[in-house]
């Protein structure tokens, strides 16, 4: 047996507006899943699984037990767009490091780790 990681679902008050705002910090396309209001992006090929944002009443209250690691050419450039277009820094206890953490517009928190 094998598995493909094919899907990524990510809960959201605004789906719409969340899914559109990764469609503008990923470059990646954003379609209507369903007349469910549902979203999803659809990367190029090879660039990893389809994200599906899915509408749910709560907002998030946790930390994140699974967070998303991106690496850019130039870190303080993306991260500077990134704020542009709605990311906030946040504090999940990581202390001094070579990577920022950062959250989308509902919080969710994700890194963006410096060049390689």
């Amino acid at each position: 047996m094998s598995l493909r990681f094919s899907e990524m679902c990510v809960d959201a008050l605004d789906a719409a507006a969340l899914a559109h705002w990764w469609s503008q910090a990923l470059g990646w396309p954003v379609e209507a899943a369903e007349d469910d209001g549902e979203w999803l992006l659809r990367p190029p090929a090879g660039r990893g699984p389809d994200w599906l944002f899915l509408p749910v009443p709560e907002a998030k209250s946790v930390k994140n037990r699974i967070h998303l690691d991106f690496t850019p050419d130039d870190q303080q450039a993306e991260v500077d767009r990134l704020i542009a277009l709605g990311a906030r820094h946040v504090d999940i206890g990581q202390g001094e490091q070579p990577w920022v953490v950062l959250a989308d517009p509902e919080g969710n928190e994700f890194c963006v780790l410096a060049a390689e």
